[in-house]
């Protein structure tokens, strides 16, 4: 199997892993894509990100009520 951060997986594809990663992991490496696009374009005054980790995406919330998304324009 192949190791990342100290969790052991099987060889094969991996869907999700732990923390977020879809990878592939074969005798000669482990290959891994992120499952999640970084908000870039949103109200940077009002407003702040968070990692959600059960959607393995970011939420852009409200700084003053955290319950409220803020409009996002783009994603990295």
């Amino acid at each position: 199997g192949c190791t990342l951060d100290g969790k052991l997986y099987p060889f094969g594809e991996i869907v999700r892993t732990h923390n977020c990663f879809r990878c592939n992991c074969s005798p000669e490496a482990m290959r891994c894509c992120s499952l999640f696009h970084t908000p870039v374009g949103y109200d940077k005054e009002k407003c702040k990100v968070i990692f959600n980790e059960k959607s393995c995406d970011y939420d852009v919330v409200l700084k003053s009520d955290t319950s409220k998304e803020c409009h996002v324009y783009s994603r990295v």
